[in-house]
Protein backbone atom coordinates (compact mmCIF):
# COMPACT_ATOMS: atom_id res chain seq x y z
CA UNK A 1 0.00 0.00 0.00
CA UNK A 2 1.16 4.04 -0.56
CA UNK A 3 0.96 6.50 2.13
CA UNK A 4 -2.14 8.46 2.55
CA UNK A 5 -2.16 12.12 0.98
CA UNK A 6 -3.29 13.14 3.97
CA UNK A 7 -3.53 16.92 2.88
CA UNK A 8 -5.30 16.08 -0.05
CA UNK A 9 -7.64 13.86 1.84
CA UNK A 10 -8.37 16.09 4.30
CA UNK A 11 -9.10 19.06 1.52
CA UNK A 12 -11.55 16.41 -0.26
CA UNK A 13 -13.30 15.43 2.98
CA UNK A 14 -14.23 19.45 3.99
CA UNK A 15 -15.42 19.74 0.02
CA UNK A 16 -17.63 16.92 1.05
CA UNK A 17 -18.58 18.11 4.38
CA UNK A 18 -19.64 21.40 2.97
CA UNK A 19 -21.49 19.87 0.57
CA UNK A 20 -23.26 17.64 2.75
CA UNK A 21 -24.32 20.62 5.08
CA UNK A 22 -25.51 22.77 1.77
CA UNK A 23 -27.56 19.24 0.96
CA UNK A 24 -28.99 19.60 4.54
CA UNK A 25 -30.50 23.08 3.54
CA UNK A 26 -31.21 22.93 -0.30
CA UNK A 27 -33.54 19.90 0.90
CA UNK A 28 -35.07 21.44 3.93
CA UNK A 29 -36.31 24.29 1.04
CA UNK A 30 -36.94 21.82 -1.01
CA UNK A 31 -39.82 19.59 1.75
CA UNK A 32 -40.99 23.45 2.44
CA UNK A 33 -41.78 24.43 -1.18
CA UNK A 34 -43.37 21.21 -2.52
CA UNK A 35 -46.93 21.64 -2.98
CA UNK A 36 -49.51 19.81 -4.99
CA UNK A 37 -51.62 16.30 -4.37
CA UNK A 38 -48.48 14.27 -3.64
CA UNK A 39 -46.72 16.78 -1.40
CA UNK A 40 -46.98 14.52 1.72
CA UNK A 41 -44.92 11.72 -0.01
CA UNK A 42 -41.85 14.07 -1.48
CA UNK A 43 -41.84 16.03 1.43
CA UNK A 44 -41.00 13.02 3.71
CA UNK A 45 -38.47 12.44 1.04
CA UNK A 46 -36.75 16.06 1.26
CA UNK A 47 -36.94 15.85 5.33
CA UNK A 48 -35.15 12.27 4.84
CA UNK A 49 -32.60 13.63 2.43
CA UNK A 50 -31.69 16.32 4.45
CA UNK A 51 -31.49 14.03 7.97
CA UNK A 52 -29.08 11.57 5.65
CA UNK A 53 -27.09 14.67 4.66
CA UNK A 54 -26.54 15.93 8.04
CA UNK A 55 -25.71 12.27 8.66
CA UNK A 56 -23.29 11.97 6.29
CA UNK A 57 -21.63 15.61 7.09
CA UNK A 58 -21.24 14.46 10.56
CA UNK A 59 -19.71 11.04 9.48
CA UNK A 60 -17.29 13.06 6.92
CA UNK A 61 -16.41 15.63 10.15
CA UNK A 62 -15.54 12.19 12.70
CA UNK A 63 -13.26 11.16 9.99
CA UNK A 64 -11.49 15.16 8.97
CA UNK A 65 -11.24 14.79 12.51
CA UNK A 66 -9.61 11.42 13.42
CA UNK A 67 -7.22 12.85 10.06
CA UNK A 68 -6.14 15.03 12.71
CA UNK A 69 -8.30 17.77 9.78
CA UNK A 70 -10.43 20.69 11.39
CA UNK A 71 -13.69 20.07 10.09
CA UNK A 72 -14.84 23.49 7.76
CA UNK A 73 -17.49 25.83 9.05
CA UNK A 74 -18.75 26.53 5.68
CA UNK A 75 -21.45 25.45 3.25
CA UNK A 76 -20.80 24.87 -0.74
CA UNK A 77 -22.51 27.48 -2.39
CA UNK A 78 -25.66 26.97 -3.19
CA UNK A 79 -27.65 28.39 -6.20
CA UNK A 80 -31.96 30.17 -5.78
CA UNK A 81 -33.56 29.02 -8.89
CA UNK A 82 -36.82 30.44 -7.34
CA UNK A 83 -38.76 27.57 -9.53
CA UNK A 84 -40.23 25.57 -7.21
CA UNK A 85 -42.50 23.24 -9.73
CA UNK A 86 -41.87 19.37 -8.21
CA UNK A 87 -40.59 18.70 -11.60
CA UNK A 88 -37.92 21.38 -10.91
CA UNK A 89 -36.98 20.78 -7.96
CA UNK A 90 -36.20 16.92 -8.32
CA UNK A 91 -34.64 18.07 -11.60
CA UNK A 92 -32.44 20.26 -9.49
CA UNK A 93 -31.82 17.41 -6.76
CA UNK A 94 -30.57 15.31 -9.41
CA UNK A 95 -28.09 17.41 -10.02
CA UNK A 96 -26.86 18.05 -6.58
CA UNK A 97 -26.70 14.38 -6.11
CA UNK A 98 -24.50 14.28 -9.30
CA UNK A 99 -21.91 16.69 -7.69
CA UNK A 100 -21.89 14.35 -4.58
CA UNK A 101 -21.80 11.12 -6.53
CA UNK A 102 -18.17 13.39 -8.09
CA UNK A 103 -16.92 14.38 -4.98
CA UNK A 104 -17.08 10.85 -3.37
CA UNK A 105 -15.40 9.42 -6.18
CA UNK A 106 -12.71 11.98 -6.20
CA UNK A 107 -12.09 10.66 -2.63
CA UNK A 108 -11.78 6.97 -3.56
CA UNK A 109 -9.63 7.93 -6.06
CA UNK A 110 -7.43 9.79 -3.10
CA UNK A 111 -7.19 7.09 -0.65
CA UNK A 112 -7.12 4.11 -3.70
CA UNK A 113 -4.36 1.55 -2.22
CA UNK A 114 -3.45 4.21 0.83
CA UNK A 115 -6.19 3.32 3.61
CA UNK A 116 -8.51 0.53 3.57
CA UNK A 117 -11.25 1.81 5.92
CA UNK A 118 -11.50 5.27 3.13
CA UNK A 119 -11.24 3.35 0.49
CA UNK A 120 -14.38 1.15 2.08
CA UNK A 121 -15.99 4.40 3.29
CA UNK A 122 -15.89 6.17 -0.02
CA UNK A 123 -17.31 3.10 -1.83
CA UNK A 124 -20.53 2.47 0.76
CA UNK A 125 -20.67 6.73 -0.18
CA UNK A 126 -20.83 6.08 -3.64
CA UNK A 127 -23.17 2.92 -3.47
CA UNK A 128 -25.22 5.65 -1.80
CA UNK A 129 -25.07 8.70 -3.92
CA UNK A 130 -25.69 5.70 -6.79
CA UNK A 131 -28.61 4.87 -4.97
CA UNK A 132 -30.23 8.41 -4.70
CA UNK A 133 -29.54 9.19 -8.29
CA UNK A 134 -31.56 6.48 -9.61
CA UNK A 135 -34.53 7.14 -7.04
CA UNK A 136 -34.67 10.60 -8.15
CA UNK A 137 -34.33 9.18 -11.99
CA UNK A 138 -37.29 7.19 -11.42
CA UNK A 139 -39.34 10.39 -9.81
CA UNK A 140 -38.91 12.34 -12.75
CA UNK A 141 -40.08 9.89 -15.05
CA UNK A 142 -43.20 10.95 -14.56
CA UNK A 143 -43.04 14.64 -15.54
CA UNK A 144 -40.93 13.22 -18.60
CA UNK A 145 -42.44 10.46 -20.42
CA UNK A 146 -38.78 9.12 -20.13
CA UNK A 147 -35.47 8.31 -18.27
CA UNK A 148 -33.33 11.57 -16.95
Amino acid sequence: MRDLDQKKTIDILNSIMEFELAGVVRYTHYSLMVTGPNRIPIVDFFKAQANESLMHAQQVGEILTGLEGHPSLRIAPMEETYKHSVRDILEESLNHERKALELYKNLLKTVNDASVYLEEFARTMIGQEELHNIEIKKMLRDFSGSAV
